[in-house]
């Protein structure tokens, strides 16, 4: 897969069209189209993979398939664990709501 089919597969499963990822990414309306003929530099890429929250490696088919599959589970009270949305930390207290929510869900499970 080249670097652009990732991108935009990662962007749609993300919810973003490769024009609002190139907004975010601080480029130009259609760069990433050009992606398609030309590979993009080192420092487009990493800014892309941040917002994607996903490796530079990950974009250029670097990763193996078992790295790539690898658990995206979090233990929630670890406090070394940097939680993120859209490539940006999640603020404390929408992490403690977040661990409520989550907690309570599996309050409910246990109870049925």
């Amino acid at each position: 897969m080249s670097i652009y089919e990732q991108v935009k597969a990662l962007a749609q499963e993300r919810g973003l069209s490769l024009q609002t990822l190139a907004i975010k990414a601080g480029m130009g309306i259609n760069s990433i189209y050009s992606w398609q003929k030309k590979d993009p530099s080192i420092s487009r890429l990493t800014k892309v993979a941040e917002i994607l929250n996903v490796s530079v490696d990950s974009l250029i088919g670097a990763d193996t398939a078992a790295t790539t599959k690898k658990s995206q589970q979090v233990d929630l009270n670890d406090d070394d664990v940097i939680m993120t949305f859209e490539g940006r930390p999640i603020p404390p207290e929408d992490l403690a709501y977040i661990k409520r929510i989550l907690g309570s869900s599996d309050d409910n499970a246990k109870s049925n």
